[in-house]
């Protein structure tokens, strides 16, 4: 569904990735790991078109999108779920949601899509149904990160890309995040996972990439990636051959 083909890329002429080559095949979980620094953000921003690329290709669904803006990413369908959730914190939870249906507003049909959509992330967790009028602000940070994968769920994504979702969670709810994307895999739908905390992250992914200092390391299915020699070395910030 999604290639990355040698991309270069970086923040004011400084390159962050270093002829990245990465593919994420339709109805898969693509997992990349690496520890701080590594690379990893850079490769969801690069995708959503937030950093600049200095050479290679990005291509979606067999489309050129490396000179596309970040809007006309979204209107094809690969929705970011942010480090950090993001979220608007005055608004209660529905607004946020709402606000994730932006790409499907206006057209037809859209008020019964608003609705089936709703229905489903509210399935999908169920403890928002109490706080659909909560304000976002108030919330633990495990109920504003289901809010954020709620919202970009409300897009109808092809491809759903989540940047560090464990971040600052405690580990009871990061396995019913990975429980809910495992859910979200059986349904079709296509992730793209970037994670510090690897063995989770690999032992749900269909397969993945090891980075470190903008580059693959390794790469694999996801529970051969486990134990390999580049990922302990990428924690330990050494350079793999």
């Amino acid at each position: 569904m999604l290639r990355l083909e040698t991309i270069v890329a970086g923040y004011n002429k400084s390159i962050a990735l270093d002829g990245v080559s990465i593919d994420i095949p339709a109805g898969t979980i693509v997992s990349v790991v690496g520890a701080n620094g590594a690379g990893k953000s850079t490769i969801v921003n690069t995708i959503s078109r937030l950093v600049s690329t200095y050479s290679g290709t990005i291509r979606f669904d067999g489309r050129d999108i490396t000179g596309s803006k970040p809007a006309e990413v979204v209107e094809l369908g690969i929705v970011q779920v942010p480090e950090g959730r993001q979220l608007f914190a005055p608004l209660t939870v529905e607004e946020n949601l709402r606000l994730g249906f932006h790409r499907l507003a206006g057209k037809p049909d859209s008020a019964q899509k608003y609705r089936e959509r709703l229905d489903y992330v509210l399935d999908l967790f169920p403890i928002m149904k109490q706080r659909i009028g909560q304000r976002a602000g108030t919330m633990s940070g495990g109920e504003q990160q289901m809010v954020a994968v709620s919202r970009a769920l409300m897009a109808e994504p092809k491809l759903l890309m989540l940047d560090e979702p464990s971040l600052g969670l405690a580990p009871m709810i990061v396995d019913q995040i990975f429980d809910i994307l495992a859910k979200l895999r059986k349904d079709g739908l296509t992730i793209l996972l970037v994670e510090q905390h690897a063995d989770e992250a690999l032992a749900l992914a269909d397969y993945g990439y090891v980075m470190a200092v903008g580059k693959v390391r390794a790469e694999g299915p996801g529970n051969d990636l486990r134990d390999t020699p580049a990922l302990h070395q990428s924690y330990l910030g050494k350079v793999v051959a």
